[in-house]
């Protein structure tokens, strides 16, 4: 399976965004890709007050996104904010295309290094996966790369890759951190793993002050290898999967099948 990750930078303006969701959809679909994976917050970047802009599912944004899709004929996995319960949003990635229409709400919050993504954002319950042209893929976003059960669970619904969509902040060893995860998430489920982050909006990308991105989208493969890297600026990554590498690698590395969660409840 073709894949393309969009490492752009987005701003705070949701109509300008589409656009460039638009653009890049076009740029991948004419490469050949089947799925194309923006990053976190694609709806408006991180800086931006998100409640007065949450749309629903069926809104016009979502629409928007939609309707670039179906005229591209591929998938596209881009970030987006809901309107919660109690004034908050839900971080959400909107799955649509040819034969697919999902969306993934952010399980695991980002209350660390003195940030409480909570205040704003209400957590999602669910792990989702799609279906693309008979392969299937787990959905997760930026922090979720934390936790390797999000990722173990997509194996257990029959995923053979994850599409992680991150707006990975800047810090030290931040880059270090984002790749060590990528590759471990990667081998506990023996899966692809394609993440896609925001470009740094320092090497090009355009205006922001927020540490809204670092860019280094990568690609690892099954075994926990990179197969295909980004540097910090905005590009466009088309890489192929191939599926047939998951099952005999769960042949040789059978760290599913030898789990014991009889012992750990």
């Amino acid at each position: 399976m073709r894949i393309a990750l969009s490492q752009l930078t987005t701003g705070p303006d949701p109509g300008k965004n589409l656009l460039l969701v638009e653009e890049w959809t076009r740029r991948a679909a004419d490469a050949g890709a089947r799925v194309v994976v923006f990053p976190e917050a694609s709806m408006a970047c991180f800086g931006t007050p998100l409640a007065p802009l949450a749309e629903p599912l069926d809104g016009p944004w979502a629409d928007g996104v939609r309707r670039i899709a179906r005229d591209a004929g591929t998938v596209v996995v881009a970030g987006m904010f809901t309107p919660a319960a109690g004034g908050r949003v839900a971080n959400t990635l909107l799955a649509t295309g040819p034969g697919v229409e999902a969306s993934y709400d952010k399980i695991h919050l980002y209350d660390a290094f003195g940030f409480r993504e909570s205040d704003t954002v209400a957590a999602g319950s669910a792990p989702t996966v799609i279906d693309v042209d008979g392969v299937r893929l787990g959905l997760a976003t930026c922090y979720d790369v934390r936790f390797p059960e999000l990722f173990r669970a997509h194996a257990d619904a029959g995923a053979v890759g994850t599409l992680l969509a991150a707006s990975w902040g800047a810090g030290p060893g931040k880059p270090e951190q984002w790749e060590l995860l990528v590759r471990a998430r990667a081998l506990d489920a023996t899966v692809w793993l394609a993440a896609v982050g925001q470009a740094d909006p320092g090497a090009g990308g355009g205006p922001g002050s927020a540490p809204t991105g670092i860019g280094h989208s990568l690609v690892a493969g099954p075994d926990g290898t990179v197969r295909h890297a980004l540097g910090a600026e905005p590009e466009l990554l088309v890489a192929d999967l191939d599926t047939d590498e998951v099952a005999a690698l769960r042949q040789r590395i059978s760290v599913l099948a030898n789990r014991r969660p009889e012992v750990w409840g």
